[in-house]
C-alpha cells in the first residue's frame, strides 16, 4: 500500500499514522523525519536544507522533493509506505507522481482525516504543557487535579503560543488555503478516502483501516 495521509492540525495524523503503518506493515514517513535524518546525518541535501533554515528561509520545494525521492528509493518502501506531510499542494502532488513513476510505482490512496474547525480549536487550545517534565495535559480530555500544576511532577502548566486559539485558527486558514486544492485534486482522481476523525482514537483507527482495506481490495 502506497498511501498519503492528510488532515488539518489537530486531526490526529501522527497518532493514526503510527497505527495504520503498523497494521499494514509499511514504513511511516514524515517530512519532518526526513529533514532531521538528512541534517543530523550531514548529507549533501541536509547541508543544503540547513543553509536555508539557518538563514531563516523556507527550504525550496526541489530540496524537499529530492529528500523524498531518496527516502522512497530505500529498500523498506518496496512493500509500500505512508507519507505524512507530503505533498502539501498540487504542485508537490505532481512531483510525487514523477518520483513514483521513476521508481515504477504509483500512489494507491489518499486518506483524509476529517474534523471540523471548532473541534480542532477545542483540541489544541485546551492543551497545557508542564514546564518541568514536558508532559502535555488537556483541560477537557485529560485534566489535572490542579489546573495550574502537573499531576506527574508538580511543575507549572502553561499554554504554548502555537496552541492559542487565534494561532490555531490561523493555522487552519493556511491549511485550507494550501491543502483544499490538493484534496480536490485527489478526489477528482478517485483516490481520496475520507474518514471521520471524531471520537476515541481506537474508533478512528478502526474506521481508517476498514476504509483503506476496502479502497485497496
Amino acid at each position: 500500500m502506497r498511501l498519503v495521509l492528510v488532515g488539518p492540525p489537530g486531526a490526529g495524523k501522527g497518532t493514526q499514522a503510527g497505527f495504520i503503518a503498523e497494521r499494514f506493515s509499511i514504513p511511516q514517513i514524515s517530512t519532518g523525519d526526513i529533514f532531521r535524518a538528512n541534517v543530523s546525518g550531514g548529507t549533501e541535501l541536509g547541508k543544503l536544507a540547513k543553509s536555508f533554515m539557518d538563514a531563516g528561509d523556507l527550504v525550496p520545494d526541489e530540496v524537499t522533493i529530492a529528500m523524498v525521492r531518496d527516502r522512497l528509493g530505500e529498500p523498506d518502501t518496496a512493500a509500500g509506505f505512508l507519507l505524512d506531510g507530503f505533498p502539501r499542494n498540487v504542485a508537490q502532488a505532481y512531483e510525487l507522481d514523477s518520483v513514483l513513476g521513476d521508481l515504477g510505482a504509483s500512489l494507491n490512496v489518499v486518506l483524509e482525516l476529517e474534523v471540523d474547525n471548532d473541534e480542532v480549536v477545542r483540541r489544541l487550545s485546551g492543551r497545557r504543557m508542564c514546564r518541568k517534565c514536558g508532559h502535555i495535559w488537556h483541560i477537557e480530555y485529560d485534566p489535572t487535579k490542579d489546573q495550574e500544576r502537573c499531576d506527574r511532577c508538580g511543575g507549572e502548566l502553561f499554554q504554548r503560543d502555537d496552541d492559542l486559539a487565534e494561532t490555531v485558527r490561523h493555522r487552519l486558514d493556511v491549511y485550507a488555503e494550501q491543502t483544499a486544492p490538493l484534496i480536490q485534486f485527489y478526489d477528482g482522481r478517485g483516490q481520496l478516502v475520507v474518514v471521520d476523525a471524531l471520537g476515541p482514537v481506537e474508533d478512528v483507527t478502526e474506521r481508517a483501516i476498514a476504509a483503506l482495506t476496502k479502497a485497496t481490495s
